[in-house]
């Protein structure tokens, strides 16, 4: 691995073209590869299927209002040469060994394993759905299917009785069969334990990750996942519009206008759950997290946008460089938040159409088998075959990209805190030695939470909290640290102090919401 760092030998001139540029991005698209499991199929479709439609709003500003902080972590780095977490340890404020924000960060960090834990698990529930290891898994798969169906059914049945959807008495003979039906199938499923094989296949692909992280031959399988990842998302966006041809699912005008409304879900009696928290939950970690604002400038720095612009200098020729890198870098933060934006608000709307009307909310083990029911309207018989290789797919790229990138940040960080010399060549050797441990944590985590959707809008929770830190050093970098030469527009300060309110509203909640809870 070599240093991503500038020196003086490095220096490249920035491209000049669209096309140079386009052929010069990749930061952001990993990025985008590694949020869609845990933020947009999980978090997002769960938020849909406990607040409806009315919560769309948040979700939109989730995406679209980091983009600005990202790209002032990106110029920082691009600057200065500084890794993100050293840049964060040069705030001010107070230090116990470093600063008090990479204290939270550590604190965060733990449930960033957690989150990593519930996403392996949400690999190991699909694998099992798809490939039983034992029969008592196979008879678990087939009672749980049945009830899904009957749901479904009985949410069909409603719309042609003249019910509104997802609510009302049952008006038809056809309603009250599927009631019973869902009554007895609820009885049976209750007195069912539930099956191991998710663990024993969560524990397999973890101790594949390691070994796969350990010789660190993962470039082909980011390929080949990502690709996955944006077929799917294609796919999942094909679905909301082909959603519209069926009467009982289409998402209606007056649906989306509630969902652009910015007030807040009315309470729901019987609810057990708090849609405004899981959606907040979800605001931490879709687009782009907390955890991904700080990892990425590592993939730029891996990218070589810092190393092409070269030890930093008061010469023309610098000067122009970094401002040339820095376009890169726009280009790069924008495009990836478009992509990740779409497919934001497609999961969304599929889990408060379908999910939402249905009764349904991805929780515990039934997560993924919950999430599948998304695309039944359209795909039929074949949707769990659609699901299971998509969720597959965003699941595992998703696990496999943040693992590679979450040791980065850890073996930066055991410098700063003293644990090693805080060289390079330190920073090197434990990204090879955490690389494999990683995933293993996490899938521990698992098996003793079981919990898998709970372990994501935990990690959510604790992302949105650290925003506003995230914001306020943001602010920092642009009036204290920001080269003379490469000062941002007004407009921008404005986006940038945007941002910042949004990061303290959602952050203050999330911590009143803590303590509350």
């Amino acid at each position: 691995m070599q240093s991503p760092l500038p020196d003086k030998s490095s220096p490249e001139a920035p491209p000049k073209t669209l096309t140079a540029t386009l052929l010069r991005l990749g930061p952001g698209m990993i990025i985008a590869g590694s949020i869609v499991g845990s933020g947009e199929l999980i978090a997002t479709t769960k938020a849909g299927a406990e607040a409806g439609f009315w919560l769309l709003w948040l979700i939109i500003v989730g995406c679209v209002i980091k983009v600005s902080t990202q790209i002032e972590f990106g110029r920082y780095t691009i600057t200065w040469g500084q890794t993100p977490l050293r840049a964060l340890d040069s705030m001010p404020g107070p230090r116990l060994k470093v600063n008090w924000i990479l204290w939270y960060w550590a604190v965060m960090t733990m449930l960033v394993v957690s989150q990593q834990g519930g996403i392996i698990g949400g690999v190991g529930q699909t694998l099992a759905i798809s490939r039983p290891l034992t029969s008592y898994g196979s008879k678990y798969n087939r009672l749980q299917d049945e009830l899904v169906r009957a749901k479904v059914e009985l949410q069909v049945a409603r719309t042609k009785a003249g019910s509104p959807p997802g609510g009302g008495a049952a008006t038809t003979s056809d309603t009250a069969t599927l009631q019973r039906r869902i009554a007895s199938l609820t009885a049976q499923v209750a007195k069912l334990s539930e099956p191991s094989d998710p663990y024993l296949w969560a524990t397999m692909i973890a101790i594949g990750t390691s070994a796969l992280l350990y010789v660190g031959r993962y470039r082909l399988i980011q390929l080949v996942a990502t690709v996955f990842v944006m077929t799917f998302t294609i796919v999942t966006i094909m679905t909301v519009v082909m959603l519209q041809s069926k009467p009982e699912w289409a998402v209606r005008g007056h649906e989306l206008a509630t969902g652009l409304s910015f007030r807040l879900p009315p309470a729901v009696e019987g609810l057990t759950s708090n849609p405004v928290a899981t959606a907040l939950g979800a605001f931490g970690i879709i687009g782009v997290g907390a955890a991904e604002l700080i990892m990425y400038p590592y993939w730029c720095l891996e990218k070589g946008y810092a190393k092409s612009t070269g030890l930093r200098d008061d010469t023309i020729q610098w000067v122009q460089r970094a401002r040339g890198w820095i376009r890169v870098l726009y280009t790069d933060a924008w495009v990836s938040m478009v992509v990740y934006t779409f497919a934001t608000v497609a999961f969304y709307l599929l889990g408060a159409a379908v999910l939402g009307r249905t009764g349904l909310n991805p929780a515990k083990e039934d997560m993924v088998r919950t999430l599948s029911v998304m695309y039944i309207p359209v795909f039929g018989s074949w949707a769990p075959v659609v699901f299971l290789c998509g969720s597959f797919a965003v699941l595992y790229s998703t696990f496999f990209v943040a693992a590679a990138g979450n040791v980065r940040m850890l073996a930066d960080a055991l410098g700063l805190f003293g644990l090693t010399d805080g060289s390079e060549e330190a920073r090197r050797k434990w990204v090879r030695i955490l690389s494999p441990i990683w995933p293993l944590v996490a899938v521990v985590l698992f098996i003793f939470v079981r919990r898998p959707a709970a372990m994501v809008i935990a990690c959510g929770i604790a992302q949105s909290i650290m925003l506003p830190m995230l914001g306020a050093a943001a602010l920092y970098f642009r009036y204290r640290r920001c080269d003379e030469n490469l000062r941002p527009s007004l407009v921008w300060d404005g986006l940038l102090w945007l941002s910042f309110v949004g990061f303290l509203i959602v952050g203050s909640w999330s911590l009143f919401s803590v303590f509350i809870k």
